[in-house]
């Protein structure tokens, strides 16, 4: 068996890149950018003012006149206009700094009578103040979003500020979410005592569209290799990623491998050593398309997606990567199997600010309620057994942040 960094650094290895396509920018939220958003000119683009009130030159205030003719007003939006010698203009936020202009009173510390503003006799003038200087956020050119940044909606604000109507994009591929197993009936169907409820196939479906991936179909596949062999076929033929759902372990029932062999999908590896997920299969087709057949028990199945297909999706679509997150053991963990664990847990915070992992006993792998509780799972290393509380532990949150 392969260890789960050797199995992960073989799902990467083999992840060849998505292609490029340009979508309008209203539309980007969620997709991963494939090129460099420059500034189309400063910002701010003028010395804008910042609160309402009277714009004036500090060297008459400073000369000792505290009451100045009102000239115009200025609102945001309006052209720029001269101040004259001795006057102020009435200003509003967002507006054009006038110019010879270089203070600014808000407008609660003036009064105006007879077309004059009186600046309060205890308020502290001060040059600048009130003036958000041109550029001082970021001047033309500079770079805002760079390639490999997954869109997100503040993300648009800078989009639409530079001008872009489009953007180039990760092609988001299309994914097929396969369920295998006789045993299973849709929600909605009428069903027997003997039979269980499909859950895998949406909550993978589910777990792809929360990262992002949003062309993923679902499908049901008896355990039957003659209509596996022509549906997954079909599959193959349709989508870059197949993600299946049981029918990988040692059963008689179990044709999986068998029928993507047969379909000339080339396997990379059978089996990892970990709980849950051990029975996890992985290879790909002819035309390179990445074949993900993950174990039946939901448990097994959401936690293979999370750390093997998700990190495989995120290198084809180039996604930057981050460096791995942390949490702290909030009480002791003993496991004993040769092993890599993935302990489902429960995020909270601690009072010194250390994000603190809570394990959640899952009833065995199929225990998919038990899930609902949970952020994430922690990573506890194989060569371990006993893990006390206040152990920090790599973290993988199920939508990650």
């Amino acid at each position: 068996m392969l260890t789960t960094t050797e199995a992960l650094d073989a799902v990467l290895a083999a992840t060849k890149t998505f292609s490029t396509e340009e979508i309008a920018a209203e539309d980007s939220t969620g997709r991963v950018l494939r090129q460099i958003v420059r500034a189309e000119r400063d910002q701010p683009p003028f010395d804008r003012v910042m609160m309402d009130g009277i714009a004036f030159a500090c060297s008459d205030y400073d000369s000792g006149q505290h009451s100045f003719p009102i000239q115009s007003m200025q609102a945001a939006g309006d052209e720029v206009l001269a101040l004259e010698n001795g006057h102020c203009i009435e200003i509003m936020t967002g507006a054009v700094l006038p110019q010879n202009a270089n203070c600014i009173v808000p407008v609660e510390r003036i009064t105006v009578v007879d077309g004059k503003a009186k600046i309060e006799a205890d308020y502290a003038v001060k040059k600048d103040r009130f003036i958000h200087p041109r550029g001082s956020d970021y001047a033309t050119g500079a770079h805002l979003l760079t390639p490999g940044k997954r869109i997100s909606p503040l993300d648009i604000a800078i989009i639409a500020s530079c001008g872009e109507t489009k953007v180039e994009v990760a092609n988001d591929p299309a994914i097929r979410v396969i369920s295998t197993g006789n045993e299973l009936v849709a929600a909605g169907e009428p069903i027997e005592p003997h039979q269980i409820r499909m859950s895998n196939g949406p909550t993978v479906v589910s777990l792809l569209t929360s990262h992002g991936h949003e062309r993923c179909e679902h499908d049901h596949i008896v355990d039957d290799a003659g209509t596996l062999r022509d549906r997954l076929a079909q599959h193959l033929d349709d989508a870059e990623v197949l993600v299946l759902s049981g029918g990988v372990s040692m059963g008689k029932a179990d044709y999986v491998p068998e029928v993507l062999a047969e379909l000339g999908v080339e396997v990379l590896f059978h089996r990892i050593s970990q709980r849950p997920g051990k029975p996890m299969w992985f290879g790909t087709g002819t035309d390179g398309q990445l074949v993900f057949a993950l174990p039946g028990n939901p448990v097994s199945a959401l936690v293979c997606c999370r750390q093997y297909v998700i990190p495989a999706l995120n290198r084809a679509s180039g996604v930057t990567e981050k460096p791995p997150e942390f949490a702290a053991l909030a009480s002791n963990v003993s496991f004993k199997p040769a092993l890599t664990c993935f302990q489902p847990v429960k995020l909270i915070s601690g009072a010194a600010g250390q994000t603190l992992a809570i394990p959640v006993k899952t009833n065995t792998s199929g225990d998919f309620a038990a899930l609902s509780a949970t952020d994430g799972y922690v990573e506890l290393p194989k060569d371990q057994t006993n893990f006390s509380a206040g152990t920090a532990v790599i973290l993988h949150r199920w939508i990650a942040r």
